[in-house]
């Protein structure tokens, strides 16, 4: 008899051969607002929030932010880390999805978990970081239905002794966990209750009171995440706007959807195309129909065929209740399903489909046999499918490769090409995303970022200009059009539009920090230092934005708040030259009582020469002033007419007057004071 450690390290090994693309993928669509752009994993407070205030993120899902916290922590964004934790949860889940179909005698128990460990629809929640939630939601859901059938076992002698209630325990522990990282385990207490009604024939007085607190629990986070999907990530308005029958009619078609997924993977797509749900289509009414129709027949047969078929499609539809159609979910804008929304509800199907396999072949060989065949070709698909996931232009190349009418699909990759610098090939991506929908603002909004970073201000205030006419309220649009009217020198316009950007979505990232420069360059410094202080805020590990506040606070007089700042850019960023002239400048030029220090003065203002590539005139006259604030007249004077040659060779004439002046103070023996203002 093979002894069980080997069959869990062969469902580990076959799980890692099957995802061994993944070890080399990156970060896709979505990672960097829940991992790389995410600051609450940078800090302890960022910890706080994540656990006490529900609207830090998309979504209340404190543990999986938490195991995110700690990746970050350890590895920081090397992606290696993130996948490889995803790869061992789903390694995991398959092993603990053994031990429970184990527990109650399922037939083909092994060969069941080893078809979901491999099957295709799982490459998207392991392939994609951001899916943690759903493998570890897994995690904590399956140990919870294990520690409770262990509590009451479901298979021989029934109800438990007193001593087993710490199992109760653990398993409400493990469902609070699950909850905590993913809601959809919302249906657990009704799939236990499902498995007692298979294995007893009914669900008494006792298990309905244990499974009680679970029911509550599970309504109450569920309603939670239903209002912040509605309300916080903003799950709401036409795309959304579906009656009850097209509800239904979605469902049916859901349903089937998915079970189709599982019996034949191909193909797969990260965005499926988007159905219309038409109440005025008769065939639409098919799906739903040959739903009940199944459920109908299995029950009528639940004693020829046994109770088990019935029960495996009812788990299958309990567990994708939640993102069936009758709750909206902020994905529906794109696509009705997603492989990713069935990562659980895979089970109901492929136990059911391993035991009708073993129905038929009764030779253990021929069992053997099969389910070998079946194992390595649905990992062979999946281990394909992995590729897909490498980073985000092999994503949305594939998507358009499969569902080339994709919207969403043009416009990411016309995304990822501008970060890449490849204008043309963004350029059609933008082309073809207008014309598949000519009102979409993306378009117009990517095509204006094409040519404002090309140089073409003008062309791409035109096509932002069409972006915030289709959609008023895109934070995105507003935004990028105050930045094409800044870089032309039209700053009062760009801060009306920088504005109108804040009211929508005042995270929206260097938001805050871009409204700052336009407001400085405008003379309006203490409101550039609010949005300034907002920036850091929102960036705390932007070096910049604590340099800009510390020149707004110069500006304003408020010498004493302004060493803190760009000690802190210096801090997070070392080699910034500006902020180090900055902060030699000011430590030279105002008194020891408002934190001036000469001596670190020339410490880093000889520093900065070194780093900068090549000499400029104002970094010159800082280690000037800096040697005379330091008593160190000679090497003064000599840094000033060096700083003064260059400045008449740039054509620099204010600074060739201040610097000729200077040198006649240090020539004196005296050193210069300013006012504290920054370079």
């Amino acid at each position: 008899m093979t002894r069980p450690w080997f069959l869990v390290l062969v469902l580990v090994v076959i799980t890692f051969a099957t995802y061994q693309p993944v070890w080399r993928a990156g970060f896709i669509w979505d990672d960097d607002h829940h991992v790389t752009e995410n600051v609450n994993l940078r800090s302890v407070h960022g910890l706080y929030r994540i656990w006490f205030e529900p609207l830090a993120d998309q979504q209340y899902y404190p543990l999986q932010l938490t195991c995110y916290w700690i990746e970050y922590h350890f590895w920081g964004l090397r992606p290696f880390g993130y996948h490889a934790v995803n790869v061992l949860l789903h390694a995991l889940n398959a092993v603990l999805l053994w031990a429970v179909l184990r527990r109650l005698d399922v037939r083909g128990a092994w060969f069941a978990a080893a078809v979901f460990a491999v099957h295709p629809v799982q490459v998207e929640s392991v392939a994609w970081v951001s899916e943690l939630k759903n493998l570890l939601s897994a995690t904590f859901y399956l140990g919870a239905v294990l520690a409770y059938v262990r509590f009451r076992p479901l298979t021989g002698a029934a109800g438990p002794g007193s001593e087993r209630w710490r199992l109760y325990w653990l398993g409400m522990a493990l469902f609070v966990c699950a909850l905590l990282s993913k809601t959809v385990a919302c249906s657990l207490p009704a799939i236990l209750g499902l498995l007692i009604w298979w294995k007893r024939g009914r669900v008494d007085r006792r298990e309905i009171a244990a499974l009680s607190p679970m029911f509550v629990l599970g309504i109450i986070l569920g309603l939670v995440t239903v209002w912040l999907e509605k309300y916080h990530v903003g799950a709401s308005g036409t795309e959304w706007s579906l009656s009850f029958l097209q509800r239904c009619l979605l469902a049916g078609r859901a349903v089937w959807f998915y079970a189709g997924k599982i019996l034949w993977p191909r193909p797969l797509i990260f965005i499926y195309p988007h159905w219309d749900i038409n109440p005025g289509v008769w065939w639409q009414y098919l799906f739903p129909s040959a739903t009940l129709a199944v459920l109908v027949t299995l029950w009528s047969m639940r004693r020829r065929l046994g109770r088990g078929p019935l029960v495996g499609a009812l788990y299958f539809i309990g567990a994708l209740f939640p993102s069936l159609g009758f709750f909206d979910v902020y994905p529906f804008r794109y696509s009705y399903v997603a492989d990713h929304f069935q990562y659980l509800a895979s089970i109901g199907i492929i136990v059911v489909a391993v035991a009708a396999v073993g129905v038929v072949v009764r030779e253990t060989a021929g069992r053997c046999v099969a389910g070998g065949l079946a194992i390595a070709l649905l990992g062979v698909v999946s281990w394909e499918h992995s590729h897909v996931f490498r980073d985000e232009e092999a994503l949305w190349r594939d998507v358009i490769a499969r569902n080339p009418g994709c919207l969403m699909a043009h416009n990411n990759l016309a995304t990822v090409l501008i970060g890449q610098g490849r204008w043309e090939e963004a350029l059609q991506q933008c082309r073809q995303a207008a014309a598949i929908k000519p009102g979409d603002p993306v378009a117009y909004d990517n095509w204006g970022s094409i040519l404002l970073r090309t140089g073409r201000a003008r062309g791409a205030i035109e096509q932002y200009a069409r972006a915030v006419e289709i959609k008023p309220d895109s934070a995105e649009a507003q935004f990028n059009y105050g930045n094409a009217l800044f870089q032309i020198g039209r700053a009062e316009e760009a801060i009306d539009h920088y504005e109108w950007s804040a009211r929508i979505n005042p995270k929206l990232r260097g938001l805050q920090y871009n409204l700052g420069n336009a407001l400085l360059h405008v003379g309006r410094v203490g409101d550039a230092i609010e949005h300034y202080e907002l920036a850091v805020q929102d960036l705390p590990g932007d070096a910049e934005s604590y340099n800009k506040l510390g020149t707004a606070l110069a500006l304003a007089g408020r010498v004493r708040e302004v060493i803190p700042n760009y000690e802190r850019a210096l801090e997070l960023r070392p080699e910034n030259v500006e902020a180090a002239n900055n902060l030699a400048w000011l430590l030279a030029t105002v008194p020891a009582e408002l934190g001036g220090d000469p001596s670190r003065a020339v410490t880093i203002a000889e520093r900065t020469r070194s780093l900068a590539w090549r000499h400029v005139a104002a970094e010159l006259d800082t280690l000037a002033v800096a040697y005379a604030s330091a008593g160190r007249f000679e090497e003064a004077v000599k840094t000033a007419e060096e700083c003064l040659a260059l400045a008449r060779t740039a054509g620099q004439t204010q600074l060739v007057a201040d610097v000729q002046a200077q040198i006649e103070l240090f020539r004196a023996g005296k050193s210069y004071r300013g006012r504290g203002d920054a370079k």
